[in-house]
């Protein structure tokens, strides 16, 4: 039974703090669309997408009206396209790609994900076609969205994808020059890949999965940062750091059973199965809806600063447990985004050299997703962003993590110039790489770095 005053405390939280389903993930399996002929397999796809989402824009407005809350994102995540479309040439993987575009026009969906290929371990000759495919894919379509997982716990790291991804970031900036390298934002470079997770452009619908679920995926950086900036203004005495992890734990939850409640409504609605509730605070590039303000009103009055990483540390664990408490179905990625040009502080933070792109590596090994919307100067050499790629996914290998890397070489632009995306994806001052340059040699041996041992953790 809900209580009237835990109704009244999210009516204000959407009201004045800006909580929304940031977005509603319908995940459909493709598997079963495989055909020899390509447009058998496209028209099989568009058929299945169709039947599924065709009432997904309809539904998600009348639980919005129904319940007052806004739902910022309908998308749509398939099963890894490598998959799905193996054994066809470039120009099928093209022509899959622009019927997933056309299609997610079609039913009224903002991005549709899973043009993916998992090659953790070693590469198809399907997975590696669609791998050198991205450039034109990306720079051609509206809302396809892309990821690859490199790197597993249980498998390594795959270093010839990271090279090969090194050179296809060059690329698909330099064909989406005229709009700062856009096309890069919609790829994403995992470590330990979830198979669930309802935030783009890492979306994918996994294995495991069935043919149809809803995954929800909050917002709620605005909604953390006034619980926090009320309790540390109104209480008698400075409150100490596990008080302020009890609140943002408290207003988790509440953010928590407001995702939930609206996935199941969908999902019934459209009768298909309800997944998980992504725990994720994402941020958008609005002032007052973000993760850095969050840092800040608990004490890191300039970002970056020592003890950034201790912070936004409280901040992640604090929300998993409240989410975790309010919901038994929960997965993704469940963590705080640091996407810098998505987060109004934090490109603020970078734009006064205060925020480094060493420190938000840092920030990374306590939070998801990694390196993430950030922006680097476009004369950077493959093999440099390749070596970030593999530090950012190592450490999420070595920690039993997700992480992932997206990154925007920006051509024509240097340290310090901006880069505007527009839109959600937002803008930011171009970072340094210090020593870019410096580690070609070691990407170019390739290979695989071998697992990682699991007992003398240390």
């Amino acid at each position: 039974m809900y209580r009237t005053e835990d109704v009244l405390t999210t009516l204000g939280m959407v009201r004045q703090h800006k909580l929304d389903v940031r977005t509603v993930t319908m995940g459909v399996d493709l598997q079963s669309c495989a055909s020899p002929d390509v447009a058998t397999l496209c028209d099989r796809i568009r058929t299945r997408l169709l039947h599924y989402a065709g009432r997904l824009r309809e539904v998600c407005q009348e639980v919005q009206g129904r319940y007052g809350i806004p739902i910022v994102n309908r998308r749509i995540a398939v099963s890894p396209i490598a998959g799905v479309a193996a054994g066809h040439d470039t120009e099928g993987l093209i022509a899959v790609a622009r019927t997933l575009d056309a299609t997610a026009a079609e039913v009224g969906v903002d991005l549709v994900g899973g043009f993916t290929a998992q090659v953790q371990k070693g590469w198809t000759e399907a997975e590696k076609r669609l791998i050198e495919a991205l450039p034109l894919v990306l720079s051609t379509t509206q809302r396809v969205c892309s990821s690859v997982n490199v790197g597993t716990t249980a498998a390594g790291i795959n270093m010839d994808a990271i090279a090969l991804l090194g050179h296809v970031l060059k690329d698909t900036a330099e064909r989406t020059r005229s709009h700062d390298g856009f096309g890069c934002a919609k790829l994403v470079i995992f470590g330990n890949a979830p198979t669930d997770n309802p935030f783009m452009a890492g979306a994918f619908h996994g294995a495991g999965e069935p043919d149809c679920v809803i995954n929800i995926g909050v917002s709620g950086p605005g909604v953390v940062k006034a619980a926090v900036e009320d309790l540390v203004a109104n209480a008698q005495t400075r409150p100490t750091l596990g008080e302020i992890a009890e609140e943002i734990k408290s207003t988790a939850f509440r953010v928590t059973r407001v995702g939930e409640l609206i996935g199941r409504e969908v999902a019934a609605r459209l009768g298909v199965a309800f997944g998980i509730v992504d725990l994720s605070l994402a941020p958008t590039p609005e002032v007052g809806d973000s993760v850095g303000e969050i840092l800040q009103v608990m004490g890191v009055k300039r970002l970056g600063a020592p003890g950034s990483t201790a912070a936004l540390a409280l901040l992640n664990d604090a929300v998993k447990k409240g989410g975790s408490f309010a919901s038994s179905s929960v997965g993704g990625l469940s963590g705080a985004f640091v996407a810098v040009s998505e987060d109004a502080a934090l490109a603020d933070a970078v734009a006064c050299g205060d925020l480094t792109l060493a420190k938000l590596e840092a920030m990374t090994a306590v939070c998801s997703v990694g390196l993430d919307m950030i922006a680097v100067p476009g004369d950077t050499d493959a093999e440099t962003l390749a070596a970030l790629i593999a530090d950012e996914v190592a450490i999420g290998v070595i920690n039993h993590k997700t992480t992932a890397v997206r990154i925007i070489p920006v051509p024509g632009k240097g340290a310090g110039d901006r880069a505007v995306f527009g839109g959600l994806f937002g803008e930011m001052d171009i970072l340094p790489i210090h020593a870019a340059g410096g580690s070609g040699d070691f990407v170019r041996h390739g290979g695989r770095i071998p697992a990682p041992l699991s007992s003398l953790r240390n």
